[in-house]
């Protein structure tokens, strides 16, 4: 496969990671909290992003799908107009986040040294999902602006709504009332991947690992309903509502679901075993025993493979009745499936099998499954960027256990990676950190993920 080639680095590439501190701390304070059920307001952060982007010299234009609702769309033009274009999104809602048990306020974009490092970071929500890469991008397009310098590409900026919740005041409204301004785009990438992961082999040499995300499980959120006869609790029906729902719940609580790897994950394994220097053994990925204990001795990185070698489902919710001694007539649940690549008949046969004669399920939200080629260009450009940054590096693709608005920017024909760049020290519990208490993000984290986006984008 031919080499990518990357532009000379350019003068001014410190001040743009210094912008992107700044663009970080800016937008954290602009709270964009998703509650979910439609409740959210991405307007504020919209708007700062719109402007940063037009002082860019661009034209971005701000798309609300309900009110406060906002959505930023612009594109830089390439040099080539043959050439494909790229699509980079990224999400401006976060998670509520509650202020009494963070250190400091969680809107504040307050830089302060991290506890485990010591290194100075960012704290805030968002500051790791995913305000940080919005920043990164967004300098970067800055830093070409007052550079004169052009990708040779158009690259297409979708910044979003609603990731947090269903995307449908996102992504989704973008792809299906606005497809148009994705025209040209072949190739996507977003959060989900690109963060350093420390590991080390068994001899204890230390082993720089950047996970890029070439795959994702689909979501399949359930609603499962159970109906009985409504009576007095001194004299309970033989088919109470409850008791079916219970019973269907544990179940799908106690099923083992069987080994499905895909071709993202049987390459992932492949390469954090060589990277890790892990003996391999015939019928080593044959069983989920099997491939459980290869896994067990990847050490930091297993997780970037335990829960993507089969599907899963995960009972999260329960409601029914209004008075204890009213037997009710009908019990609600949730349940939080998660469908690899290739197995939605699978899935949906089990849950058939699961729910039982009384019990019936229904998608509450659904998206589909996505995966992308690990042996193609695009992979290869992903991979060489890092490695010009960090020749240490091993770049490993792998298939995500959650989901991002790949899925929806899929429906337009897009390869989609998870390609967030950002080195993280030793010690600091990245994965830890999404949606969680004291989110933060490293300084040097983000002039790094600034150079290797600068090279990836302009290559």
């Amino acid at each position: 496969m031919a080499t990518t080639s990357f532009p000379e680095r350019i003068d001014g590439l410190a001040a743009a990671g210094d912008d992107a501190v700044r663009l970080t701390r800016a937008l954290i304070r602009r709270d964009s909290t998703n509650r979910g059920n439609g409740e959210g307001d991405e307007r504020a952060a919209a708007e700062y992003v719109a402007e940063a982007l037009g002082d860019a010299g661009l034209e971005p234009r701000i798309l609300e799908s309900a009110p406060r609702r906002a959505n930023v769309v612009a594109r830089v033009r390439g040099t080539d107009p043959t050439a494909p274009a790229l699509l980079v999104h990224g999400h401006l809602d976060v998670v509520p986040a509650d202020a009494a048990d963070w250190t400091f306020p969680p809107f504040s974009g307050e830089v302060a040294d991290c506890p485990v490092t010591g290194a100075p970071a960012v704290w805030g929500r968002g500051a790791v999902d995913m305000k940080n890469t919005i920043a990164m991008v967004t300098a970067v397009v800055r830093h070409w602006a007052r550079n004169g310098i052009r990708p040779r590409r158009d690259v297409v900026l979708a910044f979003v709504a609603d990731e947090e919740d269903s995307a449908a005041f996102g992504a989704d409204h973008l792809v299906r009332e606005h497809a148009d301004l994705f025209e040209g785009c072949t190739m996507a990438i977003g959060e989900g991947g690109g963060e350093t992961v420390h590991a080390r082999t068994s001899s204890g040499k230390p082993v720089r690992l950047y996970p890029v995300g070439a795959a994702e499980r689909g979501s399949a959120w359930l609603t499962l309903r159970a109906r009985g006869t409504a009576g007095h609790g001194s004299r309970p029906p033989r088919d109470n509502a409850i008791g079916a729902l219970a019973a269907a719940l544990a179940r799908i609580d106690r099923h083992t679901w069987p080994l499905h790897l895909t071709p993202v994950t049987e390459a992932s394994i492949d390469a954090i075993a060589a990277a890790l220097e892990v003996e391999r053994v015939p019928g080593d990925t044959d069983t989920v025993d099997a491939v459980d204990a290869l896994v067990s001795g990847f050490g930091a990185a297993a997780p970037l493979i335990g829960p993507t070698i089969r599907n899963s489902a995960t009972p999260t919710m329960f409601s029914a009745g209004y008075k204890v001694n009213v037997v009710p007539g009908e019990a609600v649940a949730g349940v939080d499936g998660r469908v690899l690549p290739g197995g939605e008949e699978q899935f949906a046969s089990t849950m058939d099998g699961l729910v039982g004669d009384r019990v019936t399920w229904e998608h509450a939200h659904r998206s589909p499954p996505v995966a992308a080629p690990v042996d193609s260009p695009a992979f290869a450009a992903l991979r060489e960027a890092l490695l010009f940054h960090d020749p240490a590096a091993h770049v490993v693709p792998v298939c995500l256990a959650g989901g991002t608005d790949a899925k929806v920017f899929s429906r337009l024909g897009v390869d989609c990676y998870g390609f967030s760049p950002l080195f993280q020290p030793e010690g600091l519990d990245y994965t830890g950190l999404l949606h969680g208490v004291d989110e933060r993000v490293p300084l040097e984290g983000l002039r790094f993920g600034v150079r290797v986006l600068d090279s990836f984008l302009r290559a």
